[in-house]
């Protein structure tokens, strides 16, 4: 009898570290670069409100990416920083919008330049503008870093930044794969230029310039991505849902609004 008791106690301590291990596994959150430090703080939150559950948002994969990994059922939620393509949306994707980020351009701080017009962007990507000093600043060859052609900032200039749609980048330039890659690179080039989603962090390692007299935060600043969350249908479990469910929420809105982003509420 004894040994009975003793059986039963042992497979009631071992299914219960299986299901403790079970809502203990960690969620991951695969996919793009952009707001990428803001997503992370937003799961420092969830996790100091909720425990049992461990929330990883690890190094970029890119939107397409993270499209790949949560539709081909390798991971359970991704980040995207552009809207779902019909071929996406084939897979069963279902597609949640938390904030607009917006996509600036910025340099290291050594050009000497903070504010530039529209027209003087087209020159500097454009190669037709090579020194700093042509436009007020110091005497260094401008170095323009740029993303290759599906990046979702490079997308959103082209549709929101006039003389953007048409433009040719230099190919005097060099092509960043990551928006991590992109600040990186900027930050420790002398002259060297870049674009990408901004973060109040990215005033630490670069100038972000304004454009026509208007900086990120300004209401009328034209360029803004939107950043979501992306998992599949019927695909939904308690944490996916938990997790999702906090990004739109008032608590999340107050980290997003920190690191710069515009919240999208549900």
């Amino acid at each position: 009898m004894k040994t009975g008791v003793l059986k039963c106690a042992v497979l009631a301590v071992a299914w219960g570290g299986l299901l403790s291990g079970v809502q203990a596994k960690e969620l991951s959150v695969v996919g793009t670069g952009d707001g990428l430090d803001m997503l992370r703080a937003i799961a420092v939150e969830y996790s100091a409100r909720n425990g049992n559950q461990s929330i990883s948002v690890p190094p970029s994969i890119g939107s397409g990416g993270g499209i790949l990994a949560v539709g081909s059922g390798k991971e359970r939620l991704g980040r995207v920083a552009r809207p779902l393509k019909g071929s996406e949306t084939g897979l069963g994707l279902k597609y949640v919008p938390i904030a607009k980020i917006p996509s600036v351009i910025f340099a290291n701080p050594s050009a000497g330049v903070k504010k530039v017009t529209r027209d003087q962007l087209i020159g500097i990507f454009s190669g037709k503008i090579r020194n700093w000093a042509e436009l007020g600043g110091n005497d260094l060859r401008i170095k323009v870093v740029r993303r290759e052609e599906a990046d979702s900032t490079l997308q959103v200039l082209r549709k929101t930044m006039p003389g953007w749609d048409s433009l040719e980048i230099t190919e005097k330039s060099k092509t960043a794969v990551t928006t991590q890659d992109a600040i990186t690179t900027v930050s420790k080039v002398r002259g060297a230029v870049g674009f990408g989603p901004y973060s109040r962090a990215l005033d630490l390692e670069v100038t972000v310039m304004e454009v026509d007299g208007r900086g990120p935060t300004s209401p009328d600043y034209p360029s803004a991505v939107e950043l979501a969350l992306i998992y599949k249908q019927g695909g939904m479990d308690d944490a996916v849902r938990s997790f999702v469910d906090f990004s739109v929420s008032a608590a999340a809105a107050t980290v997003i609004d920190t690191y710069g982003g515009v919240p999208i509420r549900d």
